[in-house]
């Protein structure tokens, strides 16, 4: 295994439980979405995921949809390469979108029963491991029962094929909903949900899910803290050339590009230009404070981010430093710039 060259000015990696499993997960995790097996090179994979595993990160997510499965297998390609031992790590993949497993869209995506255990077994294969230690449900499938769903999830679990189970980008009432069901059946409940959350994305984390923490113990490993890097400030005076938002031709991608010409982001960018003062008073960078910010939930698990060099990672990790310099009065000063902390949602789910 290659020597770290990881930098010597880098705080200790911080871990926390997943939810109220007993699963430890590093507070910074990797994603694969739009950067391993499409965005980066494969090498530009490896020496970033190394860089993330010398910085004490062991959660590593992916998803059967990511680059048309390139990203579970660049990612199972690392792990191999470096001989890591499968106990240290916490790796994860999405289910719902599986095009690619097979030439037909029908009963290649959603959540049926037969899709979920297929499209596991294909992900490991890819992946080249016997297990992910978190598997989840990658969007809601309202077209298929949600016993279904619950009973095809435990039968992955049973089968030694997953640890926990989870959501991602489902709202309250359906998380709730699969929690009822799994109850009523003896059955194991979702452990945790994935869902976007940043500074300018807060109503569903901070509102929508409020009584779920309580109630049934969700964690969170939250995507997308930069907003697509929108929250780094890069983007204030424009789109730069050769940027991710420039060069992807990724769908929601472009349709973030979409957005920042039309006029309703104009007020948006102005708020995240006003965050430059604040990183500036706290001694970090616009990209450190959004991470940061995020990490400052208690909800929240791990912060997923996204790099195509060892650099980005640094960065991320730095804002653990960050965190603890959040105090109630710089939290004020960000919401008064913001001007979108939600009202908590006021009702039960039963």
């Amino acid at each position: 295994m290659a020597a770290s060259t990881k930098p010597s000015d880098l705080p200790k990696m911080q871990y926390r439980y997943l939810g109220r499993s007993g699963l430890q997960v590093s507070a910074i995790s990797i994603g694969g979405w739009l950067t391993y097996g499409g965005y980066a090179e494969n090498e530009k994979t490896f020496s970033c995921m190394k860089a993330a595993y010398d910085c004490g990160i062991n959660f590593f997510d992916c998803a059967e949809g990511y680059a048309d499965g390139e990203s579970e297998k660049v990612m199972g390609e690392a792990i191999k390469r470096f001989g890591w031992k499968r106990n240290d790590l916490v790796i994860s993949t999405k289910i719902y979108w599986g095009q690619a497993n097979g030439e037909m869209p029908v009963n290649n995506a959603g959540l049926s029963r037969k899709h979920i255990i297929e499209g596991v077994d294909l992900s490991l294969k890819r992946l080249q491991l016997d297990y992910v230690d978190l598997i989840y449900a990658h969007r809601p499938d309202r077209n298929t029962p949600i016993e279904e769903t619950v009973r095809a999830f435990n039968h992955i679990i049973n089968s030694g094929k997953a640890f926990y189970w989870g959501t991602s980008e489902w709202n309250a009432d359906e998380i709730a909903s699969a929690h009822r069901v799994a109850d009523k059946l003896g059955l194991i409940s979702p452990v945790m949900e994935q869902p976007e959350y940043n500074l300018l994305k807060r109503q569903r984390v901070e509102g929508d899910y409020t009584l779920l923490y309580e109630h049934y113990g969700l964690g969170l490993t939250t995507f997308s803290p930069l907003n697509m890097g929108i929250l780094t400030g890069r983007y204030n005076d424009g789109i730069p050339e050769g940027s991710r938002i420039d060069t992807s031709d990724d769908p929601y991608i472009q349709h973030v590009k979409s957005l920042l010409g039309a006029g309703e982001w104009e007020e948006k960018l102005n708020k995240v230009k006003k965050l430059k003062d604040v990183a500036d008073k706290l001694g970090c960078n616009q990209a450190q404070l959004a991470l940061a910010w995020v990490l400052s939930n208690k909800n929240v698990s791990s912060a997923i981010t996204g790099a195509s060099k060892p650099e980005q990672i640094y960065d991320s990790v730095r804002a653990l430093t960050v965190v603890r310099k959040l105090t109630d009065s710089v939290l004020g000063e960000i919401d008064e710039i913001m001007g979108n902390r939600p009202p908590v949602l006021q009702r039960t789910f039963y």
